[in-house]
């Protein structure tokens, strides 16, 4: 049985057989791609045929700030372009939401909140030009209720998306991004403390935020489903490493009918959805599957591994599981392959899984251990299928 990548997760999505399980690595810093390839030997252009990836996480230019943050030649054609702003002396770029976001750090890390009336006039002269510069001054009830979200309709907005879905689409499956939603949109907006303690203390301005992302999520969504994509992606990290990050009951009233509307136009056009959120979220899983989730990303090992599989492998499947926190950047290969080893074959039995780290590979994991992670994949992506 022969299939293009795309084939072959699309399959996977759909509980279908295949002839291996695919994978995906990702690196947190995308900067890094020369030094990586260097290390191991490989071509500029070998990198996700080294790594066996599967999947192409395809970006709008609202939020590219956020995968590159570090890129100051990427930053300078988004602000050409009217999508992003940079203050390289204070170490600080900006989206088309206004949200400030730190440069050099391993992973993305929200610094400036423009709802949080912490802006000087030096902070709005690098704002893009979607922002309403007076927000950034207004008191939080204010704020919120003149605030406008950035432009769907901007010219080149989607360009790229669309040049990624015509020319990769096959050799790997391009999924838009959905990453910092609408919970994290917000509280990215507002500032996470101040966001969680108005969900109690002011709900009403959580309630007045959460609905105007959601508008721009809806309309978001559309937009993704015009193109043609195969899969919809929606990224709101709901849980740490302990559990979810507040009562049921407050997922029900603030999260999880925005995350419904919001994933409309993706269940009216039968596309799988495919959800990011760190944390143990095993609370949340049965909410999410009703309101049609079928792919959870990325499998913590914070969760318990067998009991996901053995109570939503029916109707989920799982994108990850192999531990980065630990065993990835400072074990042996050796330690590496038999963490990675187990993870496959608890959650890839009998399919319904993609097989990936439990996060982005930052900067601690050593070259080896990359390394010891691909053979492992590829020794163990057919045995789990019983191959």
């Amino acid at each position: 049985m022969s299939m293009t990548k795309e084939e072959r997760v699309l399959r996977v999505i759909n509980g279908q057989d295949v002839d291996y399980l695919p994978s995906q690595i990702t690196f947190s810093d995308r900067t890094r791609d020369a030094e990586i390839t260097a290390a191991l030997g490989i071509g500029p252009d070998e990198l996700d045929g080294y790594l066996e990836n599967h999947i192409h996480i395809s970006l709008c230019a609202h939020d590219k700030t956020l995968f590159y943050r570090n890129d100051r030649e990427a930053m300078a054609d988004l602000k050409a372009k009217g999508f992003g702003g940079a203050d390289w002396d204070n170490k600080v770029v900006y989206d088309s939401w206004g949200m400030g976001v730190m440069v050099g750090s391993d992973g993305f890390f929200a610094c400036f909140h423009p709802l949080s009336k912490t802006a000087t006039p030096e902070t709005a002269e690098h704002m893009p030009p979607d922002v309403n510069r007076e927000t950034l001054f207004q008191d939080v009830e204010d704020a919120v209720a003149n605030y406008t979200t950035p432009d769907l309709n901007r010219p080149g907005l989607f360009d790229e998306m669309k040049k990624d879905l015509d020319e990769l689409s096959g050799d790997f499956l391009v999924m838009p991004s959905g990453y910092f939603g609408t919970f994290e949109r917000c509280h990215g907006l507002l500032g996470f403390q101040q966001m969680m303690t108005y969900m109690a203390s002011k709900p009403k301005v959580v309630h007045d935020i959460l609905d105007k992302v959601t508008e721009y999520r809806i309309g978001y969504a559309k937009k993704i489903v015009e193109m043609g994509a195969k899969v919809a992606h929606h990224g709101d990290d709901l849980g740490t490493q302990t559990g979810v990050m507040f009562s049921r009951d407050m997922f029900l009233e603030f999260v999880l009918p925005r995350l419904k509307q919001a994933w409309q136009p993706y269940n009216d056009a039968g596309i799988p959805i495919i959800m990011h959120s760190c944390g143990d979220i095993t609370k949340f899983i049965p909410d999410l599957i009703d309101i049609g989730l079928r792919v959870l990303e990325p499998i913590q090992p914070c969760m318990d591994l067998e009991y996901l599989k053995r109570e939503f492998g029916k109707d989920l499947v799982f994108w990850g599981g192999i531990e980065t926190q630990d065993l990835l950047p400072f074990g042996k290969p050796e330690q590496v392959k038999e963490m990675a080893r187990k993870a496959i074959r608890t959650l890839g039995k009998g399919g319904g899984h993609i097989i990936a780290p439990s996060q982005e590979v930052m900067n601690d994991v050593p070259i080896a251990n990359v390394k010891a992670l691909v053979e492992t994949i590829v020794e163990e992506r057919q045995t789990v299928l019983g191959l």
